[in-house]
């Protein structure tokens, strides 16, 4: 692609609006920049696409989402007529130009007589894609860029059934997109009746469905309104909903008042990640003041949750993914076995990369546990799956991201409104006994043993952040590895190939979609695994390490990340 010269075709198009072109002209002579915003086309992959705010063919804008619409769009087309009519939903939330891309994509949409319906203010991930199955869609658009940094917005497409696009649909999108090379030519609609509102029936419908999900009324109902639960939605679209589940419950909740303003720039925390306990801090500290049990947070779009907890000595700790994976996993099957609602068929799926301590739990209850790529698509994938063959009833779905999902009755994707009420009623549950959270996952770790899970990411940036990440995956590929440190290596899978090689130098097929990602099976159930990320330009290695306890691990964890990190050079 010669950046220079379609920087030159943007900066004269007549189409460009003036704050567009003044960013360009500030950036002339910066050739770094310039080839950086325009050296590429944002890439629209299985998770639509990611990028960074501003103009050019690299950037998230109003013309690259007038594209992509004009692709999907195309798409459409070719479904039919009732497809055109059943239309598409959409849902932004709280980032900068989030309204104004979602008015756009249903502009482009309604342009190609389309029926879009736009949701009148921000609405989290779990309730589009709980939008997309009540009103019959045939697709989804989400605008957000999820727990990435302030600069960065994305654009996410669902299929019919709630879940992201499927990679087969999502390929032939992407063959529509990049038949467009003129940006300026995708028009909107201005005020076509074919753009409407998504009924407010949707929302209480909604929240009727999570209802239906709870598990501990009778520890709801007497301990509830006495719990002290701080709420934080990091200036998120999860600040509606998260508290109208919690009161609907009667729930006790406390909010963080500086947190509840939609603000753009989630100007109080460094990332609105709540995966860091950093994001939690403001949280932390007034459950601190008010001598609270639990805080919870929520990313700006809400589908995924943080939580930290009262350890044995009073104080408050962050929680990682995977505990928390694995504190509902033991609490959503402890309490379906006690009401003997367990399903026979009952299935868990996780992400290849999440804790190896599911499984130990899975066992103990005699419910399968289901291994997929990462990305919460591939569990969709599989609800769907399991809906059209009756072979599986899903019960819980969990990555080690902060992202899990109960049932199928709202959301098709992570859902960090149906996740807080259930680690609310869990909380409920067990203060109704006398035990505490932290105590429990104490516990767990007595019952399977020990497992640490620590991921590390390394940073890449440019243009070729992403062929550079995938080229060290690629090279592990051939590179032998024996052992690494105390830990043998058991067998090495390797994802983009679906081969899972045996010390002996067997080979297994792999029964699971093709990814980008080496993972070394080490002695006693432990694992290392490394990937590129496929929403930021991280390299993300996971670790998990099994021990008798957690200083073992913290040592065994050590002298892993010292040999894996030499083998990587």
């Amino acid at each position: 692609m010669d950046y220079k010269a379609e920087f030159e075709k943007w900066l004269k198009a007549p189409a460009l609006n003036e704050e567009g072109r003044r960013e360009l002209e500030s950036v002339k002579g910066d050739e770094k920049a310039v080839e950086y915003r325009f050296g590429a086309e944002l890439e629209f992959g299985t998770a639509g696409m990611r990028g960074i705010i501003g103009y050019g063919t690299n950037m998230m804008n109003v013309y690259t989402v007038r594209r992509a619409t004009q692709g999907l769009s195309e798409y459409i087309k070719t479904l039919g007529a009732a497809a055109m009519k059943r239309g598409v939903v959409i849902s932004y939330d709280t980032r900068r130009k989030s309204d104004e891309f979602a008015k756009a994509a249903a502009g482009v949409l309604a342009a190609n007589g389309i029926v879009a319906y736009l949701f009148a203010d921000v609405h989290p991930v779990p309730m589009l894609s709980y939008a997309v199955r009540k009103l019959g869609t045939v697709a989804g658009i989400m605008i957000t860029a999820s727990h990435n940094p302030k600069e960065y917005n994305g654009y996410k497409v669902y299929g019919e059934d709630g879940a992201q696009m499927s990679p087969e649909a999502t390929e032939v999108v992407v063959g529509y997109i990049e038949k467009i090379t003129d940006y300026f030519s995708v028009k909107e609609a201005e005020r076509s009746p074919l753009v409407k509102k998504v009924p407010a029936s949707v929302d209480k419908s909604y929240y009727k469905k999570l209802t239906k999900l709870t598990l501990s009324p009778d520890a709801v109902k007497k301990v509830g309104k006495t719990l002290k639960l701080v709420y934080t939605p990091v200036h998120g679209s999860g600040y509606v909903p998260v508290t109208t589940i919690l009161k609907k419950l009667k729930i006790n909740v406390t909010v963080v008042p500086e947190q509840v303003k939609k603000d753009t720039e989630f100007s109080t925390v460094e990332v609105p990640n709540p995966e860091f306990k950093e994001t939690l801090s403001m949280g932390i500290a007034l459950a601190q003041k008010i001598d609270a049990d639990v805080v919870f947070g929520t990313d700006p779009d809400s589908d995924r949750l943080g939580v930290a907890v009262k350890d044995d000595k009073g104080e408050f700790v962050a929680l990682s993914g995977n505990q928390v994976g694995i504190l509902l996993l033991n609490y959503i099957l402890t309490r379906l076995k006690e009401d003997g609602k367990l399903p026979a068929n009952g299935v868990v799926v996780k992400s290849f990369v999440t804790t190896g301590m599911a499984k130990a739990i899975c066992d103990d209850f005699g419910v399968e546990l289901v291994d997929v790529p990462v990305g919460f698509k591939f569990i969709g994938e599989k609800i769907k799956e399991y809906e059209a063959d009756h072979s599986h009833t899903f019960i819980f779905g969990f990555e080690e991201s902060c992202g899990y999902l109960r049932g199928t009755e709202g959301s098709r994707d992570k859902d960090a409104v149906v996740a807080s009420m259930l680690c609310a009623e869990m909380v409920c549950y067990y203060t109704s006994k006398k035990q505490s959270v932290y105590g429990i996952l104490a516990d767990i770790y007595a019952r399977y043993g020990y497992v640490l899970d620590r991921n590390i990411s390394i940073k890449y940036s440019g243009l070729d952040a992403m062929k550079e990440m995938n080229a060290v995956v690629d090279s592990l590929k051939t590179k032998k590895a024996e052992k690494f440190d105390i830990y043998n290596v058991v067998a090495v899978r390797d994802y983009s190939s679906s081969v899972r090689r045996l010390a002996d130098g067997s080979e297994e097929a792999l029964n699971i979609p093709k990814t980008n990602a080496v993972y070394y099976e080490l002695e006693n159930g432990s694992f290392i695994c490394v990937r590129p990320s496929g929403t930021e330009p991280k390299l993300k290695i996971y670790y998990s390490v099994r021990a008798k306890d957690e200083a073992s691990a913290e040592k065994a964890f050590e002298k892993m990340k010292t040999a894996f990190e030499a083998f990587l050079k």
